[in-house]
């Protein structure tokens, strides 16, 4: 009997579900009634609490177009994973104990960035792991692409379609606000194929009097209307000079929410005109993944099974291309894939005449 466990960590996307069925049906479909999966309920700490539920195949029946995660999730910082918690518990070796205990052969793990850190960690306390690329930010070194990415890109996209209409009936200068802390290919994408005129991303910091000159233009041409997509992350080059803790010390004294309110204000105040912030916030990690989504994740999984029915483990399964392939994990862990300012998608964008603030 092949014994799987199963589980979903850090925040969640339009995909899970779609990727956990691509995994359990070829299990399935290979092993018949010869395998068990246990799904460990709200990511890693399922696992450290043993909690958890024997699946049975009518769990993953009609989940393929269905959002979020059937088994839950949760946030577990990887930084705190070898710190002891209360009562000198501790995390680590809760999750190893978890695992040998229900015998398992492989645990599959699905998350960002932070999980794939600490399925590497497990693997590295001799669990046998295969892991899948869970984010809508896209920014999993080592793939191509994660899934969710663009479910959310659709969502991020429609907001901007929205905003181009009530935009150009009042001569407003609207601000969508999308998510990405650390990097930008969600803004990239969204902005891209919304048509936004302006786009701001961590990886490029800004000054605003580019910004400003890249309205101005606009409005010589004759356009009653801008609108820029600006990532959550997106930093001033005055504010890319300092340090970590000098920058957030002066978020914390900020008046502003965020970084569109500061924008937005440096813009009317300049400028005179009316400018509105949007911020479609969680939205973009909500409903149902997209036919893309849907192909990638089933893909994805197969991809996983393949590798737990061929006994690899210590992989992450990767797009190079539309080729899948199996990634270490030592070599994902840690890493970011940023926007390269100088790449040619940013070029090419450029061309189109998109300002970027720089």
């Amino acid at each position: 009997m092949k014994k799987i466990g199963m589980l979903t960590s850090g925040g969640d996307c339009q995909a899970l579900n779609a990727t956990m069925r691509g995994v359990a049906k070829t299990l399935y479909n290979y092993y018949n009634d010869d395998v068990q999966i246990f799904g460990f309920e709200e990511g890693y700490r399922g696992l450290m609490y043993n909690d958890y539920v024997l699946m049975k195949p009518s769990d993953f029946s009609g989940i393929l177009t269905k959002g979020g995660t059937i088994l839950g999730s949760s946030r577990q910082p990887f930084k705190l994973m070898r710190v002891p918690g209360e009562n000198g518990f501790d995390k680590v070796e809760a999750m190893k104990r978890t695992y040998r205990n229900l015998k398992l052969d492989c645990l599959v793990i699905l998350g960002g960035n932070g999980t794939q850190k600490t399925a590497n960690l497990l693997r590295e306390e001799g669990l046998n792991i295969v892991s899948l690329p869970k984010t809508i930010d896209n920014d999993i070194y080592g793939t191509d692409m994660t899934f969710g990415f663009q479910s959310a890109v659709d969502i991020a996209t429609s907001a901007i379609d929205c905003i181009h209409t009530t935009a150009s009936s009042h001569g407003r200068v609207f601000i969508a606000e999308l998510m990405g802390h650390k990097v930008g290919w969600l803004t990239l994408h969204a902005g891209i194929a919304g048509g936004a005129d302006i786009i701001l991303l961590p990886e490029i910091p800004y000054d605003i009097d580019h910004v400003l000159a890249a309205i101005k233009r606009r409005n010589k041409q004759g356009k009653r209307f801008s609108i820029l997509a600006v990532a959550e992350g997106a930093i001033s080059k005055a504010d890319a000079k300092l340090s970590k803790k000098e920058y957030a010390k002066k978020k914390a004294a900020s008046p502003f929410p965020s970084v569109s309110y500061e924008i937005g204000k440096q813009i009317g105040d300049a400028l005179g005109q009316e400018v509105r912030i949007v911020v479609p916030g969680h939205t973009q990690r909500g409903g149902s993944p997209d036919s893309y989504d849907r192909v990638v994740s089933s893909r994805l999984g197969a991809a996983a099974a393949r590798l737990i029915i061929e006994e690899k483990y210590g992989y992450m399964v990767a797009f190079k291309g539309d080729t899948i392939v199996p990634v270490a994990l030592k070599e994902v862990a840690g890493k970011l894939k940023m926007v390269d300012p100088n790449s040619e998608i940013i070029r090419q964008a450029k061309d189109l005449g998109i300002c970027f603030g720089d």
